[in-house]
């Protein structure tokens, strides 16, 4: 039995110690500095709780002695203090940030274990989806990729409820976003680029986000002319948000624009994470694409209703964790998510959540 910490309590790191717990083949503990948050957990007995500050020196590391691995499920802010404790402990280091510059930070520290950030739906499976199509062709025009999570039943005028951390939507609405144009690696704006698309007879719209790419952009340059990655909406949901951050200044204030969210903005457990990876190319002289397509709902897992950007989320990151525990992947050093084979994934007991709902079309152009 390996011993795991998960760092952060909320929706997705109970749910990530739940399942991780329920194999029998991890032994969890859950941190977070909320006795309120862990108490409110519903955890199985077999997780222990640790309340804990890990902002103070020496305290996480003093934790993480002796353990396997330690899994972030914190803010993003938090994912360089994690990732520097792991590297002082010598335990590998897991998280689902979409915060670029963290990410950097954690490929610095990648020395005496196994560091694999972004390691969620997008940043994270979303890669090892597009990796898979790219790796079919000669050689490659365009990828693009397009994920959202969304309530099934928009009542408001964003068309959206909460379903993840407020923090990291607004973080990926407000950073720079990275794309490959006509080859060349750019920085492109946020909630910009604004496209619509329909499937299965609803329409969408789709604008570019911050951090989704998680490290494709790097891998691919100089063999791609066109990447991109943009966030999956109901139409009408980026011009209001571009009025919020940008006409009354709210991408400077933060914390004012969290609180609008969580005091206005129900959360909802009836959501839809949708996948739609789009990949073109050449192969054997023909011009070629090939097209995923993938909607997951919630559903009940064990005795608890689960959403379903809680079902792929923390899946995801545990079926990367399992790979890294049977020695699928490498021990030491920093592992991209597109260097994760998809049919390993999807062939994982977590990454089959993923498998039970894959409706794959391959259409050729």
């Amino acid at each position: 039995m390996k011993n795991i910490i998960v760092v952060g309590a909320g929706k997705i790191g109970s749910t990530i110690a739940e399942m991780l717990a329920s194999t029998g083949d991890y032994h969890v503990t859950l941190v977070d500095r909320s006795a309120a948050q862990l108490g409110a957990a519903e955890l199985p007995e077999t997780v222990e709780t640790l309340q804990l500050d890990i902002e103070a020196p020496g305290t996480l590391e003093t934790a993480l002695a002796g353990k396997f691995a330690v899994l972030s499920a914190a803010p993003f802010h938090l994912t360089t203090r994690i990732a520097e404790a792991a590297a002082g402990a010598g335990v590998h280091y897991l998280d689902l940030t979409e915060d670029v510059v963290a990410t950097r930070r954690v490929r610095q520290l990648a020395h005496t274990a196994s560091s694999i950030p972004q390691c969620g739906l997008a940043p994270g499976f979303i890669s090892i989806v597009a990796a898979d199509l790219a790796s079919r062709f000669d050689t490659l025009e365009s990828v693009r990729m397009r994920v959202g999570a969304l309530p099934q039943y928009p009542s408001n005028a964003l068309n959206y409820n909460l379903t993840w951390s407020t923090d990291g939507v607004i973080n990926e609405y407000c950073e720079p976003c990275e794309a490959i144009v006509e080859g060349e690696l750019i920085e492109v704006p946020p909630l910009e680029e604004r496209e619509e698309f329909s499937l299965d007879g609803v329409t969408y719209e789709a604008f570019n986000t911050s951090g989704g790419l998680g490290t494709l952009a790097e891998t691919l340059k100089g063999k791609v002319r066109t990447l991109n990655y943009r966030t999956i909406r109901y139409p009408g949901h980026a011009a209001i948000m571009k009025a919020l951050l940008n006409d009354l200044g709210l991408r400077h204030r933060r914390d004012v624009l969290k609180d609008i969210f969580e005091s206005a903005l129900p959360a909802t457990l009836q959501d839809v994470v949708i996948v739609f990876v789009t990949v073109s190319g050449r192969k054997n002289g023909r011009l070629l694409q090939e097209t995923y397509a993938n909607k997951i709902y919630a559903k009940r897992v064990g005795d608890k209703v689960r959403s379903a950007i809680q079902i792929t989320t923390a899946s995801a990151i545990c079926a990367v964790l399992d790979m890294l525990a049977d020695g699928s992947l490498p021990a030491k050093g920093f592992i991209k998510q597109e260097d994760i084979a998809l049919d390993a994934f999807l062939a994982n007991r977590f990454g089959r959540a993923y498998a039970q709902h894959e409706m794959v079309s391959r259409l050729a152009g």
